[in-house]
């Protein structure tokens, strides 16, 4: 089977993997001119640890480990309160047991599958139109002019995925928008700064983090919540515009907020990886069509509330590319498509909610608002202090979460 993916992050290299071990000839498409090293944390819990070890990469998942300790909050003075600690296989703590920078983990895929006879990466290309897909073959054209033709097209090019919007009407796809915006970026590190997941609620619903690393930096994430229709307006044009208006739109939003704010509004404007994200979801009436496949957040981002994306991402790679493995030669694709949308689709749609009130909650707009929460806060993080209380409310985060089917292509498979 020949496969053409479009992405090279987290999802499509974890497919080729799969497909390659199967016997599948996988060209990757990539529109960045090398693997970028950016990104914020993500977690891999679940089944999609049991994947990772299957790959045999676990040791150097570990190896790239945040250094995280575990998260905490920050009260209105400055000071600590609220610890979440890491602990093995708990769920207590929003910080999981494997904490892994975005890039750093993409570069582990890539470093797992660049090398392989059978998967083929190509730098600074994209579709640049998707010509045909019927019961023969998919064809395409690329950014360079060649004209392509593949058993399978797997869009794995994120929320806004180009190759999605070319095979898949309008209609089809649902924007969930969530009202609640997140600018990202790496500043320099501070000897003041330490190894917790620092987060700092200022009043008029508006949040500042900060997180370690393992490269000697640290990563920012300042939120916002609009509290009104011309906030909504400002945050929502200022998403579509250039880096300029979003950094002046952050000082004259975040320069009273508070803490650390004045340093972060200074490091960000040099931030190489700034990065001013909408919250929205992806919902698709239909993950595939005919020989095109949608595949993570291009099917079903769920958003970084659910903290489920690249575990959602590496689960889905994995399920789909059992199911093509399954397929005699010449077979249409379309069969195993169906069987992976069946088996996991309930599963995303699960691990897709959300309850309506939970980003306000979390973004208090009042001092009252702030001190409710903060004693509720504290109240958690002295139950989840106490073991045999936290077993009983969390389940481990280290246990499967989708029950993975097995497929003889992937029985010789590898240990971490």
């Amino acid at each position: 089977m020949r496969v053409l993916i479009s992405g090279a992050g987290i999802a499509g290299p974890t497919l080729a993997w799969f497909l390659a071990k199967a016997g599948a000839r996988i060209t990757i498409f990539e529109k960045s001119h090398a693997l970028l090293a950016y990104g914020q944390n993500v977690d891999i819990t679940g089944s999609a640890l049991t994947v990772i070890k299957k790959m045999g990469l676990m040791e150097q998942i570990r190896k790239l480990n945040t250094t995280e300790k575990g998260t905490q909050f920050i009260d209105p003075r400055g000071q600590p309160f609220a610890p979440f600690p890491v602990r093995k296989g708990s769920v207590a703590s929003p910080t999981s047991e494997f904490e892994i920078l975005r890039g750093d983990l993409a570069a582990v895929l890539y470093k797992a599958t660049k090398d392989h006879p059978n998967v083929n990466y190509q730098f600074s290309t994209t579709i640049k139109q998707v010509i045909s897909n019927n019961d023969d073959v998919v064809r395409a054209e690329s950014s360079d002019g060649s004209m392509l033709e593949f058993d399978l097209l797997v869009a794995a090019d994120g929320q806004w995925s180009k190759v999605r919007k070319q095979c898949f009407p309008a209609e089809s796809v649902d924007v969930v928008d969530l009202g609640l915006y997140v600018v990202y970026g790496t500043v320099p590190r501070l000897p003041s700064d330490n190894d917790w997941w620092n987060i700092y609620q200022a009043l008029g619903s508006r949040i500042i983090s900060l997180r370690p690393d393992p490269h000697g930096t640290i990563r920012a994430m300042l939120t916002r919540m609009p509290c009104n229709d011309a906030q909504k307006r400002a945050w929502q044009e200022a998403s579509k515009s250039d880096r300029q208006t979003q950094n002046k739109l952050l000082r004259s939003e975040f320069t009273d907020a508070g803490w650390q704010a004045q340093r972060l509004l200074d490091a960000m404007e040099k931030a190489p990886d700034f990065y001013f994200h909408t919250i929205q979801q992806i919902k698709m009436t239909k993950w595939s069509s005919s020989r095109v496949v949608c595949l993570g957040d291009t099917a079903y981002a769920p958003t970084p509330l659910t903290g489920m994306g690249t575990s959602l991402a590496i689960t889905g790679a994995y399920v789909l590319a059992g199911e093509l493995s399954r397929l005699n030669d010449g077979e249409h694709p379309s069969k195993a498509l169906e069987i992976y949308e069946q088996a996991f689709r309930p599963f995303v749609e699960e691990r897709q909610k959300i309850p309506s009130f939970a980003p306000a909650i979390v973004h208090p707009a009042s001092a009252w608002k702030r001190w409710v929460l903060q004693i509720l806060v504290s109240g958690i993080s002295k139950a989840a202090a106490i073991p045999w209380l936290a077993n009983i409310f969390g389940q481990d985060s280290n246990e499967d979460d989708f029950p993975l089917p097995l497929y003889p292509s992937f029985d010789d498979e590898g240990s971490g």
